[in-house]
């Protein structure tokens, strides 16, 4: 989880925290966040974690809960354990069964990076057990 813009961060569970971050390297939230993330890297939230705000970062690995706009300019991974509700724009998508995603989705494929919007998608519930849900470079036309 290192990146060239420094050492990885971590917010430790049983740690609450009110306000904004930003940095160039990784984050990983095993506690509780109510404000914003702002990274050029990876934000990582672990089984127990929490983030209520605006997260703008280039991968994301989900397994706690996250509620707010989600902007992630590659791989947003859900792990079986993820809760996410809101607003979210992805370039990749993976859901594992038993994810919860209640979120309106924009995927950027091809033509959104040329200038075209993304067209928004809308999915909620539950990835159904057994049942592999993963989107990568879903075209838009």
């Amino acid at each position: 989880m290192n990146e060239p813009g420094g050492q990885p961060n971590r917010i430790e569970k049983n740690t609450k925290i009110k306000g904004d971050i930003i940095s160039e390297a990784d984050f990983r939230i095993d506690g509780k966040l109510d404000g914003n993330v702002k990274t050029s890297g990876k934000v990582v939230i672990g089984k127990g974690g929490y983030i209520h705000g605006k997260v703008e970062c280039v991968n994301a690995d989900i397994e706690g809960n996250f509620n707010g706009e989600l902007l992630v300019s590659d791989l947003l991974s859900l792990k079986s354990s993820a809760v996410i509700e809101g607003t979210v724009t992805v370039a990749k998508l993976s859901v594992e069964p038993g994810a919860t995603f209640n979120a309106s989705c924009s995927m950027k494929g091809k033509n959104a990076l040329n200038g075209n919007p993304p067209r928004p998608t809308e999915f909620k519930g539950s990835a159904s057990p057994g049942v592999k849900q993963s989107t990568e470079n879903a075209k838009t036309s």
